[in-house]
């Protein structure tokens, strides 16, 4: 049957070379020897090339089949260099591949029949050379040669083993004709997700969106803004964005930051930029957990790091994690520091009074709630209790040192492991730099001044050494950049220069790799709100349950999906996960054909024919989902579905890299790839390095280490 034909049967013999051969023949005969046909030399070579003519034709549908067949088993390679990735300024890039509609479904049934079996699964001679391998892996020298000529990977072998991708090749093999897939860059403002399980090529999917985000430029020659959050740390992932900065001249604008690294870290204060002074409480309060009975401890701590913040404010100190985790342990100093702030500009003479009431305080006449404070406390709390001054700031940090210091110390306890992991060692240089200190070669940036800069940010948490940390440090990125997005919605990233305009915004491409890890509340109103200041999230993830188990709640689980309109769903091993593609696709009609054979006895005893018998081919249709999860279940590596632009369904495989010769990187960012590469390793097969010889044998670099920590320190931190 042709494709034609109500039921298009694909896997088949190629009968058309039959008809190939007798015209090539005939063609032949009408050349050499045209009066074998009763035909005249001139009218002899007209007959060849109707024959030929005919024969082409044949031809041509033999090799659909031919095709059609091959795919089935294995598909051809799909190889691109970077260099090669096509950037476009109306699309995006994702890979080749063809919309899914019925006719595939229909196909795709058909291979699942038992008929059509030999067609799709691997013919005996490639069983026979694969269990040849195996059993002379360990044989003498000439049987190991036969192993290795069955294993070359060239064309001309004809079991030539197949790619180590897995899954079911019929997939993508069911449409021989590929197109390039793109989205349209106007769907991007509605966020992408990316779902996967480990392995499958979620990050070279990354690699390939980031990549043209770097290289692309809009009508006016300029640069979009590119930031990658990447917790565990990849090293070819770094690598990629550096080239690429290197390549499209941006290696000016390209920031690295890494919590494992930093000495050759860039800054970032997550609490120094705000338009409110609020939202600095809001970052830091807004990671405790506001379940049952946290909530008051949660609601507590945001007043009281709004006070701190509020008192720094107006004392003329930028606040960071460090000044709000020494107030917060200690509340005295900053009361007493404020009210020296307070009492020169509005009342001199206060501090006589005020160290008058010191002297005369006892163990007597000490309050019980004011047992443990400093005296001068004590004092400055009398004096206010009894003079008419009036200051929102004064007053807040008098209500803090008011409470019982035990009492106080239980209710913040919440609050100070929070700050531990943000200021703990040298990471404390990274979130709350020195502003003042000149020497210092490591650059700080915030979100603003990367937005404007229109530049390319790699963040690092080192999230596989400690994941406590890394989801700190990310919630709170995100939760300033959720702040930078309401600002550039309302004012434009221009706001306060010269001839500013509100409606000034640049594509921010944000990529989220492994976002479960990082994501909080915050997260909600980025994905909900952001596309109107200009942010284009790509989040990548492995399942659903990792988000709701990282929320802790379904219904904002679901919240967070129902934001993202294009979905790209990459091999998956759980079910629900894959329903989350199936569900939302209609159900369509595919053509099935039955063999009816039947035979009736003659009731005429007299007449000739004893029986009558029949034969019919019965077609008919059956309604089937377009797509089942068993089918996401079993994509090869490198391969999706893809519903985008409104819901539609596309097929898509990715390139694989092919070997690109790259530009040389800095030598500390070499030193910290390879590094990167050793020690950084999906969280699936982490047991695979424990206890490595090379990884032991091969201690980082002395320059890349602190000075204080000996040789087996060394040692045992290059371990993975």
């Amino acid at each position: 049957m042709t494709q034609d034909q109500p039921v298009e049967v694909l896997l088949r013999p190629a009968v058309e070379l039959y008809t190939v051969a007798v015209c090539a023949g005939a063609a032949l005969l009408c050349v050499v020897a045209p009066w074998s046909l009763a035909l005249s030399p001139a009218i002899g070579i007209g007959s060849a090339l109707a024959f030929l003519t005919v024969g082409i034709i044949r031809l041509h549908q033999a090799q659909v089949i031919l095709r059609y067949r091959r795919n089935i088993r294995r598909l051809p390679r799909y190889v691109m260099t970077s260099r090669d990735v096509p950037v476009s300024q109306q699309r995006l890039f994702v890979g080749r591949g063809f919309r899914w509609e019925q006719k595939h479904t229909h196909r795709l049934t058909q291979t699942y029949r038992p008929e059509f079996r030999r067609y799709v699964e691997p013919t005996p001679a490639y069983q026979l050379a694969r269990h040849l391998e195996e059993r002379l892996e360990f044989a003498p020298f000439p049987l190991t040669m036969l192993s290795r000529l069955t294993a070359w990977d060239v064309p001309c072998n004809p079991v030539r083993p197949a790619p180590p991708v897995g899954g079911l090749p019929r997939l993508h093999g069911i449409e021989p004709d590929e197109i390039d897939v793109s989205l349209p860059l106007g769907e991007r403002v509605g966020h992408s997700l990316v779902l996967g399980t480990t392995r499958v090529g979620k990050t070279r999917l990354a690699e390939l969106f980031i990549t043209q985000d770097i290289r692309r430029r809009n009508a006016a020659g300029e640069h979009e803004v590119v930031i990658v959050f990447d917790p565990k740390g990849d090293a070819d992932l770094l690598k990629r964005m550096y080239v690429e900065a290197k390549r499209a001249g941006r290696e000016s604008e390209f920031y690295m930051f890494h919590l494992g690294w930093p000495d050759i870290s860039a800054r970032y204060n997550a609490v120094g930029r705000f338009g409110r002074i609020s939202e600095v409480a809001t970052r830091i309060a807004g990671q405790l957990s506001g379940e049952g009975n946290s909530a008051a401890f949660r609601e507590f701590a945001w007043r009281f790091i709004n006070i701190i913040a509020r008192a720094l404010i107006e004392l003329g100190q930028r606040p960071d994690y460090l000044l709000i985790q020494r107030h917060v342990i200690n509340i005295d100093a900053l009361f007493i520091e404020y009210a020296h702030h307070y009492f020169a500009k509005t009342e001199p003479k206060a501090w006589e009074v005020i160290v008058q009431i010191e002297a005369k305080l006892n163990e007597k006449n000490i309050p019980r709630n004011m047992v443990g404070r400093e005296k001068r406390v004590i004092a400055l709390e009398q004096y206010l209790s009894q003079a008419r001054n009036y200051d929102p700031v004064l007053d807040g940090l008098r209500s803090a040192v008011r409470y019982d210091k035990t009492y106080f110390d239980k209710i913040v306890a919440s609050l100070l492991p929070l700050l531990e992991k943000l200021t703990s060692g040298k990471v404390a240089q990274l979130l709350a730099p020195n502003y003042s200190d000149l020497s210092d070669p490591r650059p700080i940036f915030d979100w603003m001044q990367i937005i404007r800069k229109r530049a390319v940010v790699y963040v690092g948490l080192d999230a596989l050494s400690d994941a406590e940390v890394a989801a700190a440090v990310g919630n709170s990125m995100f939760s300033d950049m959720v702040s930078v997005a309401g600002h550039i919605y309302k004012h434009g990233i221009d706001d306060g220069l010269p001839d500013a305009s509100a409606n000034t915004k640049v594509p921010i491409n944000v990529h989220a790799d492994e976002f479960n890890e990082l994501m909080g509340a915050e997260f909600i109103p980025m994905i909900n709100k952001g596309g109107g200041a200009g942010l284009q999230i790509s989040a990548y993830t492995q399942t659903l349950s990792d988000i709701e188990a990282r929320i802790g709640n379904r219904a904002k689980a679901s919240q967070v999906i129902g934001n993202f309109n294009n979905l790209f769903m990459l091999r998956v091993r759980e079910t629900s996960t894959a329903e989350l593609l199936t569900k939302q696709l209609p159900k369509v009609e595919v053509y099935t054909t039955t063999v009816v054979s039947g035979a009736t006895d003659s009731s005429d005893i007299r007449g000739s024919t004893d029986f009558t018998s029949n034969t019919q081919d019965r077609i008919s249709m059956s309604s089937v989902p377009m797509i089942e999860p068993s089918h996401v279940v079993a994509l090869p590596k490198g391969q999706c579905f893809a519903l985008m632009q409104g819901g539609q369904l596309w097929k898509v495989r990715m390139p694989l890299p092919a070997p690109d010769p790259d530009e040389a990187m800095p030598e500390d960012l070499q030193q910290l790839a390879e590094y990167m590469r050793q020690r950084y390793t999906e969280t699936g097969q982490w047991w695979e390095n424990l206890g490595s010889p090379t990884l032991q044998e091969q201690p980082l670099p002395d320059e890349l280490l602190d000075d204080e920590v000996d040789a087996d320190t060394r040692h045992d931190e290059a371990r993975p």
